[in-house]
């Protein structure tokens, strides 16, 4: 793809936006950057442009004439019904997004594993990246997980690079065409965009759009909506299943994981060495196995990561353990169904931390497992009242609403006894409050660790 010399907007100055303003002005290409927001409100974005000769357009109405652009970039936050990409579209500009852009860059012998669903796509992403790395493969874990794809295309020339995307990012793909393709799961999110779950399965599905007979997909045999997806790929399916054996794909049987794609079944490790916590993260670990073995990655080297693997940032990171209560920092909980399986991971009593900003999701079976696994409920954010009034509709009482974010975890804090579990599992989005989920893991986490232990 010719970057030099031609003429790119791009629309959004997120942490995407910005990578790909670095890349093509990096290429010479024309770059201008728009974004809703006052230049004052981008401080960091800009910074990180300013050694480039980037056209700024901010914190306005973006005026566009036929021919004025070879190409826009625009980034998975802004909506493709928003009125800016709306008037690209009417100028008969292309428009694509970040993970487009970067496949079209990337070498040839860089080959793409793409995994999305709406739970688990950060753990698996960098399992899998982990599973790679051991097997003595180039690799890297990338995409929506925090590190743009585009990012690393030029740091490796032949490899595998493992990369979460998101149904926002499938929304503006034309040729994206993974090695393999993986669907966790799909479950009702970010309605307030898609409009509907047809819509949203739409999205995902996208994944597969780009496949052919010598590549994979990995599909999740439990969930109806993924196991159709079957019917849309042209790919060779590898199903799995925590519930049941199959003839072809991952498994779990007689306590061991197991898999079988051709002729010969392979037992992976017994389930009890797999270090992940949570009857969730089984779910993600069959699916890094359905995705290394596709590859040709050897059973005693998966077996090996699953032995050590503990998770990411954000997903049940074990904080610390202060006065006998345990803080877990779960911020990438940021819908009723994550939320959910992150309360399922405990046995222990759990104080939950919840509230943001709703994405359109229904509170009503969150609140029912809220009544059997929590202890105490404490609520911040803007759909902190939607929430109550769901949990109060089960009967459960023991309910707190906070002003801040910091009062959340204080108050949480102040409930909690030894061999309690303090968990920020918002079950929201983060952007009422904080500019990323990061942001407002890493608070929590900031807090916790100014508790103080008391003293006997």
């Amino acid at each position: 793809m010719k970057i030099r010399g031609k003429r790119f907007i791009v629309i959004g100055l997120a942490k995407s936006g910005v990578a790909v303003a670095r890349t093509l002005a990096r290429r010479g290409g024309r770059v201008t950057v728009y974004d809703q927001k006052a230049e004052e409100q981008l401080g960091k974005a800009l910074a990180e442009l300013a050694e480039f000769d980037v056209k700024k357009v901010l914190g306005e109405e973006l005026t566009i004439k036929p021919g004025e652009y070879d190409l826009a970039v625009v980034s998975p936050g802004v909506s493709m019904d928003a009125e800016v990409v709306r008037r690209v579209i009417k100028a008969g500009t292309p428009v694509i997004g970040e993970i487009e852009l970067a496949y079209r860059l990337k070498n040839d012998a860089v080959e793409i594993v793409a995994i999305t669903g709406t739970n688990g796509k950060t753990t698996t992403t960098a399992l899998v990246a982990e599973i790679l790395d051991k097997s003595g493969v180039n690799t890297a874990a990338c995409g929506n997980i925090g590190v743009p794809l585009i990012s690393v295309i030029d740091e490796i020339e032949q490899g595998v690079v493992s990369v979460e995307v998101s149904s926002f990012q499938l929304e503006t793909i034309r040729e994206f065409h993974p090695r393999v393709a993986a669907v966790l799961n799909i479950t009702p999110d970010h309605l307030d965009r898609h409009g509907t779950m047809e819509q949203y399965v739409e999205a995902k599905a996208k994944i597969l759009s780009n496949q052919g007979p010598d590549d994979f997909s990995v599909l999740n045999y439990e969930d109806a909506w993924v196991r159709r997806l079957k019917t849309e790929a042209k790919s060779q399916v590898i199903f799995f299943s925590t519930a049941r054996r199959l003839p072809r794909g991952v498994y779990v049987e007689d306590g061991k994981i197991k898999a079988r794609l051709y002729d010969d079944e392979v037992v992976i490790c017994p389930r009890e060495n797999v270090a992940l916590r949570g009857e969730h993260n089984l779910e993600n670990v069959l699916c890094a196995v359905g995705i290394a073995i596709a590859l040709g990655v050897k059973p005693d080297t998966i077996a090996d990561t699953l032995r050590s693997f503990k998770g990411v940032r954000h997903r049940l990171e074990e904080v610390r353990r202060v006065n006998g209560v345990l803080y877990v920092n779960d911020s990438k909980g940021t819908n009723p169904e994550s939320t959910i399986k992150a309360l399922q991971a405990f046995q222990e009593p759990v104080i939950l931390i919840a509230g943001g900003r709703n994405k359109g999701a229904d509170f009503t079976v969150l609140s029912r497992v809220i009544k059997d696994k929590v202890r105490h409920l404490v609520l911040v954010g803007e759909a902190s009242l939607l929430i109550r009034e769901k949990v109060l509709e089960q009967g459960f009482q023991h309910i707190d609403v906070a002003k801040s974010f910091e009062e959340a975890v204080y108050r949480a804090k102040e409930l909690a006894r030894p061999g309690d579990v303090v968990l920020l599992s918002p079950a929201c989005a983060s952007w009422d409050m904080f500019n990323s989920f990061e942001e407002r893991g890493d608070l929590f986490c900031q807090l916790v660790n100014s508790l103080e232990e008391e003293r006997v």
